[in-house]
């Protein structure tokens, strides 16, 4: 039964794509490949080609929904007479990969830039809208409500769902790259790597070394690339025993992969080479720098300080912000750190969790124990993952009462 999962949630992108550009209905193309997941699942006899049997019952899903909703047969005009399941799921090269043709293909330019993110991270990668809101520090309503809007744009324009000529990637590619490393932070916060977000790291990681191949003279593309391999170069080290995230401070180098390392330093050499400098090229030197002190035993916080000057001129954002204070805290004194923290302008950041985990963190180095623990109480509020809730609760409970 596992297995059969797995063969369903790989034929995910191919058969959504498939039964969109068919009906040119998004939620239509979720909604039936669900149900024909539900019926392979109940399905006693082996399926020989999941593809190919969710396609086909999918399909009549979708019909039996349009019958049940009276629009049948305005919808059968527009079909092709062939009912070849190869020729309706087959799509054009030269994009090689079935979610990555689909990617591009949410990330159509008339889609707001944050909607079109949205889009791509519900409908290729399956990250919940909970966790998506969440990563654009929205409310789950207001984050529901853009991608309704968003579907309602590509039925009402007539958005094709088909692979863009080679001539338009430029205008999607950043959106792609963009949707990619969200994707990433995602996974990235779940460090023990379980339930929803299993297997989105090496998905997106697969992703990028595709998008490489596709794109070889994309610098940002290989900063992707580089900045996936050396976050996931970290990944055994990420979770005690107990099951308690481990801070990057404090993590064990000697559990670091040092092969995903070097991939991740060729990765942005090659980007530095094509000399078009970008966000993420500067975010894959940080981890470098900090990936290095398996090497010097030491992290360059002021090296790191400098990186995130130079991302804050790119990306002034308040989430680099909080990054930069962390960084300036380390590098100088938590009281330096702490009013970069405060200067800040806060907006959002009440919904962001390292906000607060970064602010407890900073003022129980100071002494203000009391604020220091409403700030972690605040951080667990919001809902963290399992081992990051160990992790604030424990340093919260240290601090006494």
């Amino acid at each position: 039964m596992a297995a059969l999962a797995d063969l369903l949630a790989a034929a995910r992108p191919r058969v959504v794509a498939a039964l969109a550009a068919r009906f040119r209905d998004l939620d239509l193309a979720e909604d039936a490949f669900s149900a024909a997941c539900e019926a392979a699942l109940r399905e006693a006899a082996p399926i020989r080609d999941p593809a190919a049997w969710l396609y086909v019952a999918a399909r009549r899903c979708a019909l039996d929904a349009l019958r049940r909703a009276d629009r049948e047969a305005r919808v059968l005009a527009d079909q092709p007479d062939s009912d070849s399941v190869g020729e309706v799921i087959a799509f054009p090269e030269p994009i090689p990969d079935d979610r990555l043709r689909l990617l591009f293909t949410c990330c159509h330019p008339a889609l707001a830039r944050e909607a079109r993110i949205a889009l791509a991270l519900r409908v290729i990668c399956g990250v919940s809208v909970a966790r998506i809101a969440r990563a654009f520090l929205v409310a789950e309503p207001a984050m529901y409500q853009r991608l309704t809007r968003a579907k309602a744009k590509i039925k009402a324009a007539n958005i094709p769902f088909e692979t863009p000529p080679s001539c338009e990637w430029q205008f999607r590619v950043g959106a792609v790259l963009e949707t990619l490393k969200t994707a990433l932070a995602i996974a990235y916060r779940n460090a023990a790597g379980t339930g929803e977000t299993e297997g989105l790291a090496p998905e997106v990681e697969r992703l990028a070394v595709l998008l490489v191949e596709l794109m070889p003279q994309e610098a940002e593309a290989h900063g992707l690339l580089a900045l996936v391999c050396l976050v996931r170069s970290r990944e055994a080290a990420r979770v005690d025993r107990e099951g308690t995230m481990v801070p990057l401070s404090r993590q064990d180098v000697a559990q670091w992969n040092p092969a995903r390392i070097e991939v991740g330093r060729a990765a942005l050499d090659r980007a530095t080479a094509i000399g078009k400098p970008g966000p993420l090229q500067v975010q894959a030197a940080i981890h470098l720098v900090h990936c290095l002190r398996r090497e010097t035993g030491r992290t360059d916080w002021a090296a790191i300080l400098r990186l995130y000057d130079v991302l804050a001129m790119m990306r002034p954002t308040p989430v680099v912000a909080v990054n930069r204070a962390l960084a300036l805290a380390r590098a100088t004194s938590a009281e330096e750190g702490l009013a970069a923290l405060d200067a800040i302008e806060t907006g959002r950041l009440t919904q962001f969790l390292p906000f607060h985990a970064v602010r407890a963190d900073l003022l129980a180095s100071t002494g203000r124990l009391s604020e220091a623990r409403a700030e972690y109480d605040a951080a667990l509020a919001l809902d963290p993952e399992p081992a990051e809730a160990r992790l604030l609760a424990a340093r919260r409970d240290a601090l006494g009462s």
